[in-house]
């Protein structure tokens, strides 16, 4: 029975990456987000339960990046695609279509599926290096999915007024290029998995979760990129010491 308790968090991982599409697709992004964010404590637990119990299967490592797919792939491309929709709304002060006349509308409107492609191009690779079984080699999908998630969270409790920056449709495309280029960057970032909690083994990780919930308590949704930012800063010193 306990070996199937994984799979079954991981399945709830993909229900809330699927109720996230929901909500997404009916314009209601806030409450996706919120269940972007119920899908990577699901992410997190499946690992960790996994780890308690002692059990794995190539199943379940399967199913996981299946999950992985729809709650941080498919998820973040179409919250992206809904903000380049409204950017442009909010831009030329109603929703845009061709009818604007700019041959270069569909290629906003549609690139934040490059996001979709470059997260299946991550797990596939995640999947197959052997690498990366202590630690990660490009920015994981939940990482590149909470970034995305935050914007409408952000949008909502707007308390430092960048949601003309965020509503610009040329901010939106160099994210997803920028998110999209890291997901399979050769760069090597360490993981979050506590094998212990001795500080000597886990200087870098306790220090960047003390970074990280003061930016939440500071920032609140806003601290979300920052925290991801200082993730990938924070493994630049292994990474330079290579």
């Amino acid at each position: 029975m306990k070996r199937h308790l994984p799979n079954a968090v991981t399945c709830l991982n993909l229900l809330c990456g699927c109720l996230a599409l929901k909500y997404v697709f009916a314009g209601e992004l806030e409450i996706g987000a919120w269940f972007v964010a119920a899908a990577a404590v699901a992410d997190f637990a499946d690992g960790l339960l996994a780890r308690v119990l002692r059990v794995s299967s190539a199943i379940g490592k399967d199913l996981d990046s299946l999950a992985d797919m729809v709650s941080f792939g498919v998820v973040p491309g179409a919250i992206l695609v809904e903000l380049a929709g409204r950017s442009f709304g909010h831009r030329f002060g109603g929703y845009a279509g061709p009818e604007l006349g700019y041959w270069y509308w569909p290629i906003f409107l549609h690139a934040g599926f490059i996001v979709t492609i470059f997260s299946a191009l991550r797990l596939a690779k995640f999947n197959n290096d052997t690498r990366q079984t202590t630690s990660f080699i490009g920015l994981p999908t939940p990482a590149c999915t909470l970034v995305v998630a935050s914007l409408p969270l952000i949008l909502a409790h707007d308390r430092f007024g960048v949601s003309e920056l965020i509503l610009n449709p040329l901010v939106l495309l160099g994210l997803t290029v920028l998110l999209s280029g890291l997901l399979v960057a050769e760069l090597p970032l360490f993981a979050l998995k506590f094998k212990n909690l001795r500080w000597a083994d886990n200087r870098r990780r306790f220090l960047f979760a003390l970074l990280a919930a003061g930016l939440l308590l500071a920032l609140q949704a806003t601290a979300v990129p920052l925290i991801v930012l200082a993730y990938v800063l924070f493994s630049v010193p292994k990474t330079a010491a290579r």
